[in-house]
């Protein structure tokens, strides 16, 4: 124990002093002030008023003065209303004096509405409020002339109350995008701090370092020791890059536009302490694979190829948990949760929708165990015998022999 304690400092304090890991942790943590500061840079730029002027043109009078009322509508347009014709309105929107303009015009059976902006894209339509507020405003205006008492307009008017549910039991709640967020956090954490452990594993076979451990240390000890040390760095970074997200969302961010895309309501401390556990036990998963391809080579350029089979596997169990958060109740979503190499992912995913009780926690966390034990004892009884292996890369045929002739 004291042996992996070692190790553990000895490594902990290489990551620290990485300058790799030093500028990638500043530039995170630089991006995610800013990212959280783009509402108040744009009001800065614009100034105070940031809401985008549209222009609505009624040359015709067809809604007789009822326009007025747009301006007290919350829209998200600073409203302007006057005459114009359509080469003055683009005029106006050239000066940038506006930035879109409504054209309301008579025709023979209708009323042509134009939406005029300085270009369009193949996905952009009208916008549904507009769309709607003019609609209602109409409608409301045409009412008003037949007549009609209030409990006329109340039996015409339509007072429907819509609601959204499913038949299943088993019923999600909470903030998806919000899990989502955390789930491509997890990744990033557990994904590049497991490959740091190839990479230190390589390194030091082609510094010729490994050869000074193994004669002081057990090959079992420099594993587990290298695999503790790094995991805890990116633990501390982890924690590091949340909380400073979590600040600049409270410092930067208006308390209403926070409760809209950030409802923090979800997150408790047992999803605090889960989401740490699955970040250990996903890490371990993915850094004994990444200490075994990382035995396999002596070459720092050999690294990236000998990797490819565990990125691979990292890849296809977050997508599987990310694409399964679209239907978090499918039985799709409960595989994602319990196999090893999406569990980490999609797991506290479950937990924070209200989807997993204890027992299917604990029956995940265990799959996790024991599968890193599995890939424990496989990665430290390759690594005893291909630590030392300065030639070529090792293909799974020499890697299959090696083991296999180390149990007989």
């Amino acid at each position: 124990m004291k042996d992996i304690l070692t190790v553990m400092k000895f490594t902990i304090k290489d990551m620290v002093r990485r300058k790799s890991f030093i500028i990638s942790t500043l530039i995170i943590l630089v991006l995610i002030v800013i990212g959280f500061n783009v509402p108040n840079i744009i009001k800065s730029i614009k100034g105070e008023s940031t809401g985008d002027k549209l222009l609505i043109v009624d040359n015709d009078n067809i809604f007789e003065g009822n326009l007025e009322l747009l301006k007290q509508a919350d829209l998200g347009y600073e409203v302007e209303i006057q005459n114009a014709t359509f080469d003055e309105i683009k005029e106006k929107i050239e000066t940038e004096e506006i930035s879109e303009a409504i054209m309301i015009e008579k025709q023979e059976n209708n009323v042509k509405i134009r939406y005029i902006v300085e270009s369009t894209t193949m996905m952009e339509e009208v916008p549904e409020t507009l769309v709607n507020t003019i609609n209602s405003l109409y409608t409301n205006m045409q009412i008003n002339k037949l007549g009609l008492t209030e409990e006329e307009l109340e039996s015409i008017t339509p007072n429907f109350e819509f609601s959204l549910e499913q038949t299943e039991d088993e019923k999600a709640s909470g903030n998806i995008f919000v899990m989502m967020l955390m789930s491509i956090v997890l990744f990033y954490a557990i994904y590049f701090c497991a490959y740091q452990v190839s990479s230190s594993i390589t390194t030091e076979k082609t510094s010729k370092i490994m050869e000074t451990l193994v004669t002081s240390t057990s090959p079992r000890t420099i594993v587990l020791g290298k695999t503790i040390g790094i995991g805890f760095a990116g633990l501390l970074q982890l924690v590091l890059i949340v909380g400073t997200a979590l600040i600049s969302a409270k410092v930067f961010l208006e308390p209403e536009l926070l409760d809209d895309v950030l409802d923090m309501s979800n997150i408790t401390v047992y999803l605090g302490i889960i989401t740490i556990i699955y970040f250990i036990l996903g890490y371990f998963t993915y850094a004994l694979l990444y200490a075994l391809t990382g035995s396999t080579v002596s070459k720092p350029e050999d690294i990236n190829s000998a990797n490819q089979p565990v990125a691979f596997l990292a890849v296809i169990g977050f997508y599987l948990s990310y694409f399964t958060m679209m239907n978090p109740t499918s039985d799709l979503n409960v595989f994602a949760s319990l196999f090893p190499i999406s569990s980490p992912f999609c797991m506290p995913f479950r937990i924070m929708m209200g989807l997993s009780n204890g027992t299917d926690v604990a029956i995940s966390i265990g799959i996790l165990i024991v599968t890193i034990l599995i890939i424990a004892k496989v990665a430290i009884k390759i690594y005893s015998n291909a630590i030392l292996n300065y030639g070529t890369k090792m293909s799974l045929k020499d890697i299959i022999k090696i083991y296999k002739d180390k149990n007989n």
